[in-house]
């Protein structure tokens, strides 16, 4: 597009079909997500009923969803490197299509070692989907433009795993658990189609050597203490499985990171830390992760196990969280660049603690409303201070580094979440509350919900490091021309 004027009243070709082509994208990586976010979460209420249609005892099932986790953790570190090399487009729509198949083989599956299989496969799938989605829809947008994406990224992330479970359990309970995988297959298939002919293709450029060495140490260390820190609270840390795997991985941790620092073409580049904002951002992600999933994991737990209540009541007081967090993708975008990220996000973290502090006061747990209004002010201030941190953080990326940055911050978010759940039981377990005689005493997992306070507090000394502007449109852009619409949740544009 050239720099001359044009009727006001029309837009310029090119702006119009910029807008459309980025419609399609977040609406393909939207399905996409959704599907992914769904299936980590969609499964847990259908695990008995699984068992049982197969004759194998209950803990048996439990490795349909331990077989898709580790999976999903082992596929991340590859996936810069396959957007580099064989294109972003190539392989986010192959794998969906692959995630689609897969999906329909779990439905289709007779016994349990062909779920299992074919769940390990949808988690290869679904751990190259969220990196290289985001790089796509990252790549759309200029980071000017990424503050309105607010309102897409929360869907996938929030919304969509907190509507697993009832969910899972509706369909299981009035169709058949086939259904949790087989209600993926129109939308996939939709949505492959949809970016078949909508997406473009984006490469990095130059691609150098394969790193065999650090993905033969990276894949199984994530594996590892994926497996580990999100099944040792359940089976016990001193169990020989759990023992194992966490030592293992620990110290393939330690020579991947020395092995990633050391060569000039890693397979993750840690190295991009080292930028300030990224950086941040990073430590953010795992702090608030470690936050978030840690009082999700103790609170129910509390709620049930000292108070009382039941596994629904338990279930009805943690989902405004998800509210919350839906409407904090309404104001980020407006807040944004008004305040910029460092003085929205450091307040919010601090405020958040604070509403984090006061779940475990004494008093409060045993009144549900007060519960629901704390539990809706924790997605709503601490999804404020996520969402800055996930717009912002990559500011300073360029497009040869994104799909490497999207990778590397999904990993530190996705292992952020396991290490809160275990710091959680860890605190729990030594106050007794788990295997003491008296696990109806509240202070344990008091305790444990205070630890995650402070996890989230400390990330406020870490948003200091966030810049205090949000990125600005650049002063002039005669190539691309008026700047494209966004469009909104109901499918319309909103103004630039």
């Amino acid at each position: 597009m050239t720099g001359e004027a044009s009727a006001p009243a029309a837009a310029p070709p090119a702006t119009a079909g910029r807008a459309g082509s980025t419609l399609i994208v977040v609406l393909v990586y939207t399905a996409a997500m959704c599907m992914n976010g769904l299936d980590s979460t969609i499964v847990n209420p259908a695990l008995l009923t699984i068992a049982d249609d197969f004759d194998q005892p209950a803990v048996a099932a439990n490795t349909v969803e331990i077989a898709f986790l580790v999976a999903l953790v082992a596929a991340l570190p590859v996936a810069g490197r396959l957007s580099d090399r064989f294109g972003t487009k190539r392989i986010f729509l192959g794998s969906l299509a692959v995630f689609t198949v897969a999906s329909a083989a779990c439905g289709l599956s007779r016994d349990l070692v062909s779920l299992v299989l074919a769940r390990v496969v949808q988690g290869l799938a679904g751990g190259l989907l969220t990196p290289v989605g985001m790089t796509i829809l990252f790549t759309a947008f200029a980071p000017h433009e990424r503050m309105r994406l607010a309102k897409w990224l929360i869907v996938p992330t929030a919304l969509m795993p907190a509507l697993g479970p009832p969910l899972g359990g509706f369909l299981t309970e009035h169709l058949s658990w086939h259904w949790l995988f087989l209600v993926n297959v129109p939308i996939g298939t939709a949505a492959v189609l949809l970016g078949v002919f909508g997406l473009r293709e984006h490469r990095a450029g130059a691609v150098g050597p394969f790193d065999r060495a650090g993905f033969l140490l990276t894949t199984p260390t994530l594996g590892l203490l994926t497996y580990a820190l999100g099944f040792g609270p359940s089976q016990g840390w001193s169990s020989p499985p759990i023992a194992i795997s966490g030592l293992l991985g620990l110290g393939l941790l330690v020579a991947a990171i020395v092995h990633q620092l050391r060569v000039p073409e890693p397979l993750l580049r840690l190295r991009l830390l080292a930028d300030r904002t990224f950086g941040a951002a990073g430590a953010l992600a795992l702090l608030t992760s470690a936050g978030l999933m840690g009082v999700l994991f103790v609170f129910p737990l509390l709620y049930q196990a000292a108070l009382g209540a039941s596994a629904l009541d338990a279930g009805l007081g943690v989902f405004p969280e998800a509210i919350g967090l839906m409407f904090a993708s309404q104001v980020v975008d407006r807040l944004l660049p008004r305040l910029g990220p460092r003085l929205l996000t450091a307040p919010a973290l601090l405020l958040a603690a604070l509403v984090f502090a006061a779940l475990a006061l004494p008093g409060v747990a045993e009144h549900a409303w007060a519960v629901r209004v704390l539990m809706f002010c924790v997605g709503l201030i601490l999804g404020t201070a996520v969402l800055t941190v996930q717009i912002a953080g990559f500011g300073d990326i360029g497009p040869p580094e994104l799909g490497h940055a999207m990778a590397l911050f999904t990993i530190v978010r996705t292992l952020g979440g396991s290490l809160g759940i275990a710091a959680g039981a860890a605190v729990i377990e030594a106050g007794g509350g788990s295997s003491g005689h008296d696990t109806s005493a509240p202070g344990p997992y008091r305790a444990a919900i205070w630890v995650t306070a402070v996890l989230v507090a400390l990330g406020a000394l870490c948003a200091l490091r966030l810049p205090r502007e949000a990125p600005a449109a650049p002063p002039f852009d005669d190539e691309a021309g008026p700047e494209a619409e966004l469009p909104s949740p109901a499918g319309a544009s909103m103004p630039g």
